[in-house]
């Protein structure tokens, strides 16, 4: 059980509350036996936050699993690397990108917070190379038919972004 303390000179009285802090029971118990020092004027239970610890989770959760989906899918593009190996060597060489990229991405779902340049990288990735693709096709260089690898490359950079953990700050 967490809970929210509120000190003294944040508060202003009849106004509404411009700071909190998150603190542990443990804390709590401390920090209780120190109320000359810290002047606490109230209590209140975490449900009051805006972000729960059961919605962090939930998110986690989906992020982990579009990982292991994008990784899965990438990793799987091994197959056509060695199909165009000789046919397409500039195609295959790209795609052994993904393959790799693939690899680290399912290593990333043990902590994805560790691992948020990767994740940021794999979605903006996407993002560049759905535009070349798509410019492609709209310019008739390539087939219509790679617009679906575009809707599947924004789909896995806007998935990313949107599920991206938040930044660490400094302890």
């Amino acid at each position: 059980m967490r809970a929210q303390l509120l000190r003294a000179g944040s508060v202003a009285p009849n106004s509404s509350i411009k700071k909190v802090e998150v603190i542990s029971n443990t804390e709590l118990h401390f920090l209780s036996r120190c109320s000359n020092d810290l002047n606490l004027i109230d209590i209140f239970d975490q449900r009051e936050s805006t972000v729960t610890g059961r919605e962090w989770m939930k998110r986690e959760l989906a992020l982990k699993i579009v990982l292991a989906l994008v990784g899965v899918l990438f990793v799987a593009l091994v197959y056509p690397v060695v199909a165009f190996m000789r046919q397409e060597p500039a195609l295959a060489m790209m795609m052994s990108l993904y393959v790799t990229l693939g690899i680290f991405l399912l290593l990333a779902i043990r902590r994805p917070a560790a691992n948020r340049s990767l994740i940021a990288f794999t979605a903006w990735s996407s993002f560049a190379h759905a535009a070349v693709m798509g410019t492609q096709a709209w310019l008739n260089m390539v087939a219509r038919g790679e617009l679906i690898g575009v809707a599947v490359l924004v789909v896995i950079g806007v998935a990313l972004i949107a599920l991206a953990p938040a930044k660490q700050l400094p302890s």
